[in-house]
Order: C-alpha cells, then sequence, then structure tokens
C-alpha cells in the first residue's frame, strides 16, 4: 500500500449540462407532438431530467482513503466499504459496433459496484491504479 491522499471522482459538469439540455430539447418536443408524440418525448424527458438531478445530487460517485472507499448507493445515497471487504478491482473492457466500452468493476463478493469514465470524469484504467495502488 502507497499512502496516498484520499481521493475522489466525480462526473463532469458537461455531462450533467448535456443531461439538462436533453430533457429540455424533449420536453419542447414533446409540447409540440401529437398524443403519442407527447407521451413518448415527455417520458423521456423526464428520464433525462431524473438523470441529471441524480447527477446534481451526487456528484461524487466514488471515493478512496485510507479506510477504504465510499460508492453511490441508489438514488443519492453513499454506502463505505472498508478496504478488507473489497475482493477485487476490475476493468472490464469490451468492443462492440466500433466503440469501445471500459466499465470499472468494484467486486465486494456481495455486490459489484460499476463505474464507467462517465461516472468518474475520468477514463477508468487510471483510476483503478490509483484504488489498487491506495489498497492495503
Amino acid at each position: 500500500m502507497v499512502d496516498l491522499p484520499s481521493r475522489e471522482w466525480r462526473v463532469a459538469p458537461s455531462i450533467i449540462v448535456l443531461k439538462a439540455a436533453g430533457a429540455l430539447l424533449l420536453a419542447a418536443l414533446a409540447v409540440t407532438a401529437d398524443g403519442r408524440g407527447l407521451f413518448l418525448a415527455g417520458i423521456a424527458a423526464l428520464g433525462f431530467a431524473g438523470l441529471a438531478v441524480r447527477d446534481l445530487l451526487a456528484r461524487v460517485r466514488l471515493t478512496a482513503g485510507p479506510a477504504g472507499i465510499t460508492v453511490i448507493s441508489g438514488f443519492s445515497g453513499r454506502h463505505h466499504i472498508p478496504w478488507p471487504q473489497l475482493e477485487h478491482i476490475r476493468v472490464d473492457s469490451r468492443s462492440r459496433y466500433g466503440t469501445r466500452m471500459e466499465l470499472l468493476e468494484l467486486d465486494t463478493g456481495d455486490n459489484v459496484h460499476l463505474f464507467s469514465k462517465f461516472d468518474l470524469g475520468e477514463p477508468v484504467v487510471p483510476v483503478a491504479e490509483v484504488l489498487m495502488r491506495m489498497r492495503p
């Protein structure tokens, strides 16, 4: 274990702005659409708005310190996991349709917590490396 200062990773402000803009655009579309379009665009607008609100209420998705990690739980709650309970730190990488998706997997045995670069505000590989260096 390397004695590193506490770190936190959060949703980038640009992602929150994109979700809010998507909600506004879909709401405007819902107002101008017919009955079916109103319903579909309205539901999509509410979904985007909900995601933007969650990002505002719980911007910090992952925190790591000497005692362990804290992850987001539910809509905006927090759950602390001591280092000894963290069984695996992995990066899951998949390619599909010409794109590559990487997820940080934090496995506690009972739960697997997944984070993308959009959750963390930076690529997941450097985050995994920091966590592995911090882990006792």
